[in-house]
């Protein structure tokens, strides 16, 4: 009697640890990335952009990653719309229809004298200022990137 109900327990166990390892695995699938990164350097704008979507396509395409960009300081002028690139736009257009969100810092806006309407469409306002901003995602979970 003694082996059956050890047999017993030690089978439960067993099952009870696979149920756990297959819940973890679940979770751990269905776990969105979520990541802000972070552009200043005008100089670094089309690179930035680049790793955005090799990040959107290395999560497997749009919408398997909350993926947020925001923009302060020098960087933000490639993106007035009367003064920015070609490239820049379309390539910005495409991370925005994978669900990329932008956001402009209101200080540098200010002190470049721009309004929302001014920059490329896509864009949202960081009312309290980019680096707020950016503290703000990583209090939510967003891992922080500077590329």
């Amino acid at each position: 009697m003694q082996r059956r109900s050890m047999l017993r327990a030690s089978l439960a166990g067993l099952f009870g640890a696979f149920a756990v390892r297959q819940a973890s695995a679940a979770t751990e699938a269905s776990a969105r990335q979520r990541v802000v990164y972070h552009l200043a350097d005008a100089d670094r704008v089309v690179f930035v952009l680049g790793n955005l979507q090799n990040h959107v396509d290395g999560v497997g395409g749009p919408g398997k990653a909350d993926i947020r960009l925001v923009v302060h300081g020098p960087a933000l002028r490639a993106f007035h719309a009367l003064a920015a690139q070609e490239h820049t736009v379309a390539m910005m257009t495409k991370l925005v229809d994978a669900g990329v969100g932008f956001d402009a810092c209101a200080n540098t806006m200010k002190a470049q004298g721009v309004k929302l309407d001014d920059l490329t469409p896509g864009f949202v306002v960081a009312e309290k200022g980019g680096v707020v901003r950016l503290a703000e995602l990583q209090q939510q979970g967003y891992a922080y990137l500077r590329p």
